[in-house]
């Protein structure tokens, strides 16, 4: 870059932040208020269960996905041993995941109740 596209913008960067505080009260926004800008309104703990949730159903989508091309993997491979073998591979690893997916829910909601103080059971 050149040092004058540098300079303007630093020179930008420097009158956005000395008058952010004029832009905010212009426009009368509620800077304490978290929903005027789009983002949850919700807890820091509810966020971080929701993207648990989230993260442990993509897991085990995954899983039964994989899961069911295993099982295409064995119909198809007709008598051949080691394409069969493969398949009976990837069949137990998509077991053990699920295993894994509904483990980490169940933990998940024991921790959850034993934080909460068992108010949720």
């Amino acid at each position: 870059m050149k040092k004058s596209s540098i300079k303007s913008l630093i020179f930008s960067i420097s009158i956005l932040v000395l008058f952010s505080p004029v832009f905010f009260a212009e426009a009368q926004w509620n800077i304490g208020s978290v929903s005027s800008f789009g983002l949850p309104s919700g807890s820091i703990y509810g966020i971080i269960y929701g993207i648990l949730n989230w993260l442990l159903a993509i897991i085990g989508i995954i899983g039964i996905i994989g899961f069911i091309i295993s099982g295409a993997m064995y119909i198809l491979s007709s008598g051949n041993e080691k394409m069969a073998g493969q398949a009976k591979s990837a069949m137990v690893n998509s077991i053990i995941g699920i295993i894994v997916a509904l483990a980490g829910y169940v933990i998940i909601q024991a921790v959850d109740a034993i934080l909460m103080g068992w108010s949720n059971f």
